[in-house]
């Protein structure tokens, strides 16, 4: 017995040692490069795997991911350099597993009873991210494999091509990898990265155009655990006036008395280093990063325009404090502690946003990303092409006059994006004070001087005096808390007294908006004012516009490309002028704080506005002179229609009509909106010398189906117009949100409408109109359950000058 124990004995311990040996070969045969960092780990290149050690546990940290390369293409929406969500997460062991838990932080116990917290917490969901298994353990030390997490989807890829009907796509793990150059250790942040390949069935247009297999799309995802900053940044209360982003939670521990919802605005942290001393330099300064792969002259024009903001710290007692450099080649611009502007390219133009990471628990801006549409700039060097006064008629090389104008926009721009990411709200009320912010939406501020186009004032230089208010109450430093409180107030009374406005987004937005003097690309104090303005400015580029707008040699579709944002340069300043037509004034008022309400616009600015408003619909201003139809040929070889290219019926031959039905298409779109005509159709009810849904109406009717042209061409361009007419309001009789008062009216307008163009005598070029409009409304009157609105040819892409133009994002 006692043989057979020994040599039990003896095979258990050449047993362990056969292991041990094992697994120091292993170790060998498989080294790991080891990072030190906020989390140290190790990268196991023979498994391509990353081992990451956890020491603590419960403890919260920022996990932020996004997108080091992009898909390229503005309708897709996966750019390079775009910012996913910031959130705070924690490791917590459960069993053999730590789990990567993201708390409920919209919803708090701001007290210092644990039990009172820990109700609130367990009374809502949190998510549970990934579960990790231990792999071993020491010292209370936890090494699991981060690698699966990391070859995730967390942007969303699969989900946004869905979306956007590309296609439906799942990652191939067999065609995807860590991302070695980009993994980084630093003592408050580590970096991952991973190039994900997505395999699937492509769909769409959009994602075929800009990748060389559309089955295989591979973009490279980046990953930061970060540690969260100290206990020392103080938030600051949200005020609706201020120009200021939020942050929002509900407090559960707050007393009855006092609202549970908790607003604080977003800010970079920023402290005097001699608190005491009216101008002090800053404890750490805001500086921004820009891309250095950004081509000159836009380099300069990106590094001087964002450095305009440096004046409104200045001015609240910092020297020095808002900077503006060059990225370091070496650096990554998706590593956290990077303010960064970027350069981002599609394969079409788009817009550009300013997105940030923000500290959900407090609002600190913790990293400032600006995504710059690198196509932009060619749109508004377009424009000017278009406008000026035949650029290329004696010198191919006369780029300069448009490029200042492009460079002038791009500055602005600047600015404009990084504002969001210090943390500003766009003000659409800017324009119509002296242009007095950059995060208003500027149109070209194009004039006419001694009979020629001037574009010498396009855009605004420097910061604005908004913006100098919005700097002042999002981060001057106060002696205490009370004072603070008196002052910020005293800020946005003294902006108010002398004239300032902030309203954003959804009051400015054309389709349904009512707010008189928020617009988005407008100019001027008076829309109305405004608008005559653009047209005198519109007929007189289009009566100069000739083959010399273009260079020589080049083919004559490029005039016609050149000639669209010209034809329809007035836009953006009808569509703010319409906003008039039933329009409110109003603020965002609180109580005891002097400002206006609301009220509504006068029956003589209405009407002015109306009457301006309808010589868009004219078919003498919509008429495409003969002698530039002449210079427009079938589409040379190669020179295809885009999306930016005018749009027709008439095969390869331009279509002379179907830029008429787009641009009146756009006007009737504003005019007969289902809420404009309930305003309408209410002000008139409390004022009766107020503009009505029936006199608006009746006044379009007027310019369009009762008007006559003695030109034939003008004549068949007002048939164009008057179909329109017809289509929107039988849309408007029968659409979902109409009121019924709406649609008793504009059911009553059809059927006037019908006994008229009858009982009128018509000529022989008249009569096939005549029966068209009739059998129109008929079929209406017996169908109305099948009518379903015509499309108009669609109107070409506005931007850079367009409504979707900026975004913030706060992450």
């Amino acid at each position: 017995m006692k043989k057979y124990t020994f040599l039990i004995f003896i095979l258990l311990c050449a047993s362990i040692s056969f292991s041990q040996e094992k697994k120091k070969e292993e170790k060998k045969q498989h080294p790991r490069e080891n990072y030190t960092g906020f989390f140290n780990f190790s990268y196991e290149e023979k498994t391509d795997k990353i081992f990451l050690e956890v020491e603590l546990l419960n403890e919260d940290f920022l996990y932020v991911y996004s997108l080091a390369s992009g898909v390229g293409s503005n309708d897709i929406g996966l750019d390079r350099g775009q910012i996913g969500d910031g959130v705070v997460v924690q490791f917590q062991k459960m069993g053999n597993k730590l789990m990567l838990v993201q708390p409920n932080l919209k919803y708090r116990a701001n007290t210092t009873n644990s039990l009172e917290r820990k109700s609130v917490e367990q009374a809502f969901a949190k998510s549970v991210l990934f579960g990790f298994p231990i792999i071993s353990e020491k010292d209370k030390k936890y090494i699991i494999e981060l690698t699966p997490f990391l070859m995730e989807d967390a942007h969303g890829v699969i989900q946004n091509l869905a979306a956007n009907k590309q296609g439906v796509y799942k990652i191939d793990a067999s065609k995807s990898a860590l991302s070695l150059p980009r993994i980084k250790a630093f003592p408050k942040n580590v970096e991952f990265e991973a190039l994900l390949t997505f395999k699937g069935k492509p769909k769409g247009d959009h994602i075929k155009s800009v990748t060389p297999n559309a089955s295989l799309v591979s973009v490279t995802q980046h990953h930061s655990f970060v540690a969260l900053p100290d206990a020392n940044y103080k938030p600051r209360m949200f005020d609706p006036r201020s120009g200021a982003i939020s942050i929002s939670y509900y407090d559960y521990a707050t007393p009855i008395h006092e609202p549970m919802l908790k607003r604080f605005i977003t800010r970079h942290r920023l402290e005097k280093r001699n608190p005491n001393a009216a101008k002090s330099e800053a404890r750490w300064p805001i500086i921004y990063y820009l891309d250095p792969g950004t081509p000159e002259p836009v380099r300069s024009a990106l590094l001087e325009g964002a450095r305009w903001w440096n004046e409104a710290y200045e001015e609240i007692g910092y020297t020095n404090a808002f900077q503006v450099k060059m990225l370091p080649e070496d650096a990554d611009p998706m590593d956290v502690r990077y303010n960064v502007i970027q350069w981002v390219h599609r394969s079409t133009r788009g817009w550009s946003y300013g997105a940030s990471v923000v500290d959900p628990r407090t609002g600190e801006i913790i990293k400032g990303h600006v995504s710059l549409g690198s196509l932009r700039i060619r749109q508004d060097f377009l424009i000017a092409q278009a406008l000026l006064n035949q650029p290329f008629l004696t010198n191919d090389a006369n780029y300069q006059p448009m490029l200042e104008m492009a460079l002038a926009r791009i500055r602005q721009l600047s600015a404009h994006e990084v504002g969001h990411t210090i943390g500003f709200a766009h003000n659409f009320a800017a324009s119509t004070n002296n242009r007095s912010s950059v995060m208003d939406y500027p149109h070209p501020n194009v004039k006419i001087t001694n009979g020629q186009i001037d574009l010498s004032d396009a855009y605004a230089t420097g910061i604005g005096s908004w913006d100098k208010v919005t700097v002042a109450y999002s981060y001057t430093e106060f002696n205490s808390a009370q004072a603070e409180k008196q002052e910020l107030l005293n800020i946005i009374d003294n902006a108010y007294k002398i004239g300032h406005r902030f309203i954003s987004d959804s009051d400015a937005r054309p389709i349904g908006g009512a707010h008189a003097n928020a617009h988005l690309w407008d100019n001027g104090k008076s829309a109305t004012t405004a608008l005559q303005d653009v047209l005198d400015v519109r007929e007189l580029a289009i009566k100069n516009f000739s083959k010399d707008n273009i260079r020589s040699y080049e083919p004559y579709t490029v005039l016609e490309d050149v000639f669209v944002p010209l034809y329809f340069f007035h836009r953006y300043q009808t569509e703010a002028t319409s906003k008039l037509i039933g329009g409110l004034d109003y603020n965002y008022a609180t109580k005891n704080d002097g400002q206006l309400i609301t009220k509504v616009i006068s029956p003589e600015t209405q009407r002015e506005a109306l009457k301006v408003i309808l010589k868009t619909l004219d078919a003498k201003v919509l008429k495409i002179p003969q002698d530039k139809l002449d210079l427009f040929p079938p589409r040379a070889y190669t020179y295809w229609r885009t999306r930016e290219s005018f749009t027709g019926k008439t095969g390869v031959g331009f279509d002379a009509f179907s830029p008429a039905a787009t641009s009146s298409d756009m006007t009737l779109l504003f005019l007969f909106h289902p809420e404009r005509a309930a305003r309408l159709i209410q002000q008139k009810s409390i004022d009766t010398k107020q503009l009505d849904f029936m006199e608006m109406t009746n006044e379009v009717l007027k310019n369009t189906i009762y008007k006559t042209y003695s030109d034939a061409h003008e004549r068949e361009l007002g048939h164009v117009v008057n179909v329109n007419v017809l289509k929107h309001l039988m849309n408007l009789a029968q659409h979902e949100n109409s009121s019924p008062a709406v649609k008793a009216q504009t059911q009553y307008i059809l059927n006037e409408i019908a006994k008229k163009v009858t009982a009128k005598k018509q000529s022989e070029a008249e009569k096939p109109y005549q029966f068209y409009y009739i059998e129109m409304i008929e079929q209406f009157k017996k169908y109305p359950e099948k009518f379903k609105i015509e499309a108009s040819p669609k109107i070409p892409d506005g931007s850079p000058i367009g409504t979707d133009n900026c975004h913030y994002v706060r992450k």
